[in-house]
């Protein structure tokens, strides 16, 4: 019994680089994550649409392990870099759209915001090579009545 435990223990420790190094799925060379509106520069007001393009890749749900598909993340005002070997934060900056959403009806205080778009596959990691979106700027207006 003694040995069997050892060698389950063994078999077990072997496994583990394995499981470590299993995040960031393969990713296709010519794919394109980016946004179809607002524009980089786009000043907006109120409520406004934010729609996610993706090209030679597929949309799905989280948790879905489908070859060549994942799901959108966006990421607000986030400076620091994706890490391909941790999962995507889930927070007021990184919002998830597990449900394979492709668009998102987004509120922001007035001011310049950056936006930027992670591809996640069905457990929230980016891929290999990561796919982003280039990072773009907005300015959100005072609404009308507050001026």
């Amino acid at each position: 019994m003694q040995i069997f435990r050892c060698v389950a223990l063994a078999a077990a420790l072997a496994l583990l680089p394995a499981v470590a190094f299993s995040q960031g799925k393969a990713a296709p060379k010519d794919a394109k994550l980016y946004f179809i509106t607002p524009h980089d520069g786009q000043k907006v007001r109120g409520g406004f649409w934010v729609r996610f393009g993706l090209r030679n890749m597929g949309v799905t749900h989280a948790g879905d392990e489908y070859q060549n598909a994942g799901h959108h993340h966006l990421l607000i005002d986030v400076n620091d870099p994706i890490d391909p070997k941790e999962p995507i934060l889930q927070d007021k900056s990184h919002l998830h759209f597990g449900a394979g959403q492709t668009e998102t009806l987004l509120e922001l205080p007035p001011g310049t915001h950056t936006l930027q778009l992670v591809l996640g596959d069905a457990r929230h990691y980016p891929f290999e090579p990561p796919i982003v979106s280039e990072k773009i700027a907005i300015r959100v207006r005072q609404p009308a009545a507050a001026r």
